[in-house]
Formats: C-alpha cells, structure tokens, sequence
C-alpha cells in the first residue's frame, strides 16, 4: 500500500509540471518576437544643399557707369551718352559703346558688364567670374592678328584685375591703318567689368600713344567698377 501511494503522488507531480513547462515556453517565445520586431526609422531632417550667396544680383546701366568727364576725356566728340547694344537680360550682361572723331583722331571705348549667378554643379558666383576674366584675357593673346600683346596685373581695380595692351591693323578702303587698344578685365564679387579702348590715327595722321591708350582704359575701367553696387 505504502508503495502504491507512493508511485502516485510522483505521477501526479510529474503531470502538474508538464502544462507549466509549456506555458514557459510560450511566453519566452511570444516575448522574444516583440523584441525581433523593426523599431521605425524617424524621417530625415537635412535640408538639400542651396547655392552660395552672390554679391551682387542686379547690374548697373552700361552707358551710366562711365561719368561725363572720363568719356569727353577719353573719346572726344563722342556721339550722345554711348550706344547700349542691349541684352534680352539686362541683370546678367550689358554692354555700352562710345566712339568719336576729332579730326583725324579716332577713338572707341566700350564697357562690358556680366553677372554670374552660384550653381551647384558649375561653381560659385565668384568662381565662375574668375574662370570668364580668365577666358577674356586670353583671347586678345589668341587672337593671331593682335601683335605685341603684353599683360600685367593692374592693382586696385576691383578684386583683381589685368591690363593687356596690344596692336593690330584693319584696312579702310585700299589703306590699312594702325590701331592702338587697350583690354582691361577686372572682377568684382561675381561680377566681370571688360573695358576695351581703341585708338588710331586716320588719314596718316599721327598714330596714338600706347601709354595714352593704357591710361584712358584703366581710368574708365576704375570708373565703371565702382559703378556697380
């Protein structure tokens, strides 16, 4: 009878803990699927990259950027205020055109204004001002009928500037006449002022001096700088 008794209570102890061992394991793995479960990602906050800030956003009218006295100075007779030869985006690009005869005495100026904006794949608006100065210089020099092309820096004409000098000839009629001219490119911000003077003496008149020519060219383009604001 002990015996019997015995067997029993071990059975019966041994089927209680069966349905507690199962129900362990379904808990343990019910909670380890609320850990494996994704946490969602919070949405990105950067903001896409924007260009750099320009200097200047507008420019100045080409044929006001020179004052009355460096113009009667530099092309004497001049015809009106200059000749604005237009632009279908007058923020981004102009250009003015004086010119006159005293005598003999021919003379040309022009200025040239060209804004360039930022951009992300092209550069900055002061880079992308650099690498056009740079182009302006050297096509006088690539330019096979411009002879005794000389550069030199100019000091004090916006953020940098250069000053070329050169000669060519152009015929008129059955003669050819000598030119003196002058190329000032200098940069401002983003912004590229081109002055160009020119010179001759018509009729065999006398031929300008170079020096005069360099003078006149780097005054207007002294001037015009400053113009744009």
């Amino acid at each position: 009878m002990h015996r019997n008794a015995t067997r029993t209570a071990v059975r019966t102890l041994a089927c209680a803990a069966v349905p507690m061992l199962l129900a362990a394991g379904c808990s343990s793995g019910s909670d380890g699927g609320d850990k494996a479960r994704p946490t969602p990602s919070a949405p990105s906050s950067s903001a896409p990259p924007s260009p750099a800030p320009v200097k200047f956003t507008t420019l100045p009218d080409p044929c006001k950027t020179l004052p009355e006295k460096t113009v009667e100075d530099v092309v004497p007779e001049a015809e009106g205020g200059g000749k604005n030869l237009g632009s279908k985006d007058a923020d981004g690009y102009g250009t003015c055109l004086w010119s006159g005869l005293d005598g003999y005495q021919y003379r040309a100026l022009t200025v040239s204004l060209k804004r360039f904006d930022s951009d992300l794949t092209l550069g900055s608006g002061a880079e992308r001002a650099a690498e056009y100065a740079g182009q302006q210089v050297a096509a006088v020099g690539e330019d096979k009928e411009n002879q005794k092309v000389e550069e030199a820096p100019l000091d004090g004409v916006g953020d940098q500037a250069t000053t070329i000098s050169f000669e060519t000839e152009r015929k008129s009629g059955k003669k050819t006449e000598e030119y003196r001219e002058q190329r000032v490119v200098a940069v401002t911000g983003n912004v590229v002022v081109v002055v160009d003077y020119e010179g001759a003496g018509l009729e065999e008149d006398r031929t300008p001096k170079a020096d005069d020519i360099r003078k006149g060219a780097e005054r207007a383009a002294k001037d015009a700088v400053k113009a744009v604001k």
